[in-house]
């Protein structure tokens, strides 16, 4: 990977649309973003770019359990392979839940 070659990662999360916005302070506390419909662009100061589409909400059934389910893209411009890594990394944090 160079980082002149988007990549992209695709992720099913369990989470609504709403739930998604409610997080998404906490995956990128210190770096500005836009909004726009059901995606969101990260434009860092260097000129890296990173959009996030949501795709349709969904349920994923197990058993008798109902989970809401979200499919996500998230598109890397311009970043190398450890700052990809890092981001989602600081971003899989941000939406991690803990059960009790």
């Amino acid at each position: 990977m160079t980082e002149d070659t988007p990549v992209s990662i695709q992720k099913e999360m369990a989470l609504t649309h709403a739930d998604f916005f409610r997080g998404l302070p906490n995956a990128f506390p210190d770096t500005p973003y836009r909004v726009s419909g059901a995606g969101v662009t990260v434009d860092e100061d260097d000129g890296r770019t990173l959009e996030i589409a949501l795709g349709p909400e969904g349920v994923r059934q197990i058993a008798l359990l109902k989970l809401p389910m979200t499919r996500v893209a998230l598109t890397f411009s311009g970043y190398a392979k450890a700052d990809c890594e890092a981001v989602m990394e600081q971003f899989d944090r941000a939406f991690q839940r803990a059960g009790g």
